[in-house]
């Protein structure tokens, strides 16, 4: 079978390029398409694959091979819509099916198609889009949705927003949980006190954290509930004597949108020497966080999956997390979980799992449990079967 895929989110990141490495600073969408990629070619070796790209293969992208080709379409504007429009006209009779693993397929397409949508948050929280990307993504996404023989989504959370949403047949939609970025999943001997002090020098030095602290890891914006984060890390700093001191909120991620309020907050709740933002983080010194911390808090408002809950449980770090969307099919019965628009609630969750160490080491038990429910090779074996299965010549 010969499958086409749009590789376009893979190379042509929402945060550019790392300086030192030169690649690109994926997350989100991106990442997802990176790793789908990855998982698809060391996965298949009987299909013929066919990636579309808007310029050269990044270097970390699959080489090709006899069964792995790239193909670069340029166009500087509306790049999907048109530019791969066009290329695949010429591609008439070639391509047994298409595979878009972002919300968008190109306008005129003659294969069979599959795309996966991650998420719906733009019909629930317009206000956070950009009115430019929120107007793609109703139009051009909806006229996606209906085109495509199959929708891949990543809960069931997600999948029961767009039936309701978009009145699309239960037997379109399948649910296949992404992987996990990170290769390895970590032991218990991990969390002794020798490897934590290890971190522990590591932190401080390069970025200065000397004591206990509380991890976010996430892209800046509204949807992420920081500023309510913010809020419950500043009462549990004033409410509790023993955490007045030696106690820091870590936030790592880049800026998206409307960070604004994110980045006045710890002023605002007079934690402003207690709250570091951190950008630009390796996947190395990131693990060395999540294997350091107290605790890891996303209390966001909506999240299509959730993957740093995974992330974090496998590096032994314990979990608070939303009680909402699909984050309670991520975190299973391995995660704290709190009212997302409640910052005593948020507050008290983190003082439980903070101040009680033997539910913090059940938590860590549970999260290693967790995680191996998880991995990309799933999560490609699973896609494969989707593909195949829709462009089978009947």
């Amino acid at each position: 079978m010969n499958i086409g895929i749009n590789g376009y989110e893979a190379v042509v990141p929402r945060f550019g390029f790392n300086k030192k490495t030169g690649l690109p600073n994926r997350v989100g969408s991106s990442e997802f398409c990176y790793q789908m990629l990855l998982s698809l070619f060391n996965l298949d070796k009987k299909n013929k694959y066919t990636i579309f790209l808007p310029v050269k293969p990044s270097a970390d992208l699959p080489k090709e091979n006899e069964n792995w080709k790239y193909e670069v379409v340029t166009s500087k504007k509306l790049w999907t819509m048109i530019g791969l429009s066009r290329k695949l006209l010429a591609y008439k009779n070639k391509i047994d099916v298409f595979f878009s693993p972002t919300h968008y397929l190109p306008l005129h397409i003659l294969e069979p198609s599959v795309i996966s949508i991650l998420d719906v948050s733009y019909l629930y929280f317009p206000n956070f889009f950009k009115k430019k990307d929120l107007y793609q993504l109703k139009v051009w996404g909806k006229y996606s949705i209906k085109k495509a023989k199959k929708i891949i989504t990543i809960s069931e959370s997600s999948k029961n927003d767009i039936i309701k949403a978009y009145n699309v047949s239960d037997s379109k939609l399948k649910v296949i949980y992404p992987g996990l970025k990170f290769e390895t999943q970590n032991t218990k001997s991990e969390t002794n006190s020798k490897f934590k002090m290890q971190n522990s020098k590591l932190l401080k030095k390069k970025f200065g954290i000397n004591g206990d602290y509380i991890l976010f890891v996430g892209t800046l914006q509204p949807r992420k509930n920081i500023v309510r984060l913010v809020d419950a890390f500043s009462k549990l700093k004033t409410e509790n004597i023993d955490l007045k001191k030696d106690l820091d909120l870590v936030v790592v991620g880049k800026k998206g949108w409307q960070y604004e309020e994110i980045l006045a907050a710890p002023e605002k709740f007079g934690v402003k020497e207690c709250v570091k933002f951190l950008e630009n983080i390796s996947d190395e010194d990131l693990q060395s966080f999540y294997k350091n911390a107290l605790c890891f808090c996303l209390p966001s408002l909506y999240e299509g999956f959730g993957l740093p809950i995974l992330e974090a449980m496998q590096h032994g770090c314990p979990v608070v997390t939303s009680n909402v969307s699909s984050l309670p099919e991520a975190g299973g019965d391995a995660a704290l979980y709190c009212n997302p628009e409640d910052v005593e609630d948020i507050k008290n969750n983190l003082e439980s799992i903070i101040q009680n160490s033997e539910l913090r080491e059940e938590m860590i038990k549970k999260g290693y449990e967790q995680v191996k429910k998880f991995s990309w090779e799933k999560t490609a074996h699973k896609t494969l079967n989707v593909l195949e299965e829709t462009g089978k010549k009947v």
